[in-house]
């Protein structure tokens, strides 16, 4: 009998113990709170930003800032105290890999709704996300829905996360208090990568075939559904400067969009969502494309589109100096100097490349 008595007192101070160990563990994660969930950093903690999947959404609605840098990875490299000194501003990164307008209009409208009187947004556009799907792709692409939508029963996935525990909180405490880590660079990826002639050409695969042109018509529906989308973000914030610009690519970016027969098509829409958001008085639209010195000179690059961290500098700079601005009078001839440059790319400057045989080209496999 006492042998039984002995052991339900176990098993209650075992579940007792149990219970407290897991309340504890939920209040660590809340308190330091490394994908700032619940709030911004506290107890001196840094804003340790390196997993926008998880973390963007979080700071986007507790973090203070009057600016925003929204677009895809190759707005991850910016500084973000650059846009602070030059705009007297105070800003925070809104990123999705895949830069899909529909992607960075939901962060947008996150932001707008946190409370923030948001002043400026720089807006990276590339071209790619002007033909892309108009639904926001975060849950069929697998990110943490739990982080996402505002149901606090599903937060046990974050709670109570192995991961969480020792990984993310540990790296968060270690970069706060013992490693000089910089929030500035948050997101940033390029300090371990190459950026080089070799490097952006070993990771450059040409596609075999120069397929005909297609119609430039040919991703309009699309397009006047992103089109609609971010215009609605301009016309709903009167008040909030937009700066956009289309980021200066390498030239074999422009070669394989030529074999693809996808060119026209993507200077087409660049045309069309440029004249649509040059129709509102807080808008200004940069193209960093046409930069012969830039997009030829493939020791700038890592791959056919993504840049060095000097290129990120060197377009805020030409920002700020309103160069390559695009206006409803010169918008159109710009892009089709863009155009005619990219027929002297394939034409001429990628042949040397041909030539000495430094081009991967695309496997066939029957």
């Amino acid at each position: 009998m006492n042998t039984i008595k002995n052991d339900i007192k176990f098993l209650k101070r075992f579940c007792l113990i149990t219970l407290l160990i897991i309340i504890l563990i939920g209040f660590i994660v809340f308190l330091i709170d490394p994908f700032f969930h619940y709030h911004k950093p506290w107890f001196g903690l840094k804003a340790v930003l390196n997993d926008k999947e998880y973390q963007c959404i979080g700071t986007l609605r507790h973090f203070d800032y009057d600016a925003i840098i929204v677009g895809s990875s190759v707005a991850e490299n910016n500084d973000n105290g650059w846009y602070d000194e030059a705009f007297n501003c105070k800003s925070i990164k809104a990123i999705r890999s895949y830069g899909a307008t529909a992607d960075l209009c939901y962060l947008l409208d996150e932001a707008f709704s946190s409370g923030n009187d948001i002043k400026k947004v720089f807006y990276n556009i590339d071209p790619s996300s002007l033909n892309a799907s108009t639904e926001p792709t975060y849950e069929s692409t697998g990110c943490p829905m739990y982080l996402y939508d505002h149901n606090p029963f599903n937060d046990i996935q974050y709670l109570f996360n192995k991961g969480v525990l020792f990984e993310k909180i540990p790296y968060m405490i270690v970069n706060s208090y013992i490693v000089d880590y910089d929030e500035n660079l948050s997101y940033n990826w390029a300090k371990w990568k190459s950026f080089n002639k070799e490097t952006s050409l070993g990771l450059y695969f040409r596609p075999n075939d120069v397929k005909p042109m297609m119609e430039e018509s040919v991703y309009d529906e699309e397009l006047q559904g992103n089109i609609e989308l971010l215009t609605n973000e301009v016309r709903n914030h009167p008040d909030t400067e937009f700066y956009f610009f289309y980021p200066a690519y390498s030239m074999l970016w422009w070669d394989g969009i030529y074999r693809t027969g996808e060119r026209d098509a993507f200077i087409h829409c660049e045309k069309e969502m440029t004249k649509a958001l040059l129709q509102f008085d807080n808008v200004k639209l940069y193209c960093f494309q046409n930069e012969p010195d830039v997009i030829t000179n493939l020791d700038n690059y890592m791959d056919s589109i993504h840049f060095s961290p000097e290129i990120n500098r060197l377009m805020l700079d030409q920002m700020i100096n309103d160069e390559y601005l695009l206006t409803l009078d010169n918008y159109e001839e710009s892009l089709d100097d863009m155009k005619n440059f990219s027929d002297k790319i394939v034409n001429e400057l990628i042949k040397p490349y041909e030539n000495n045989n430094m081009i991967n080209y695309e496997q066939i496999y029957e």
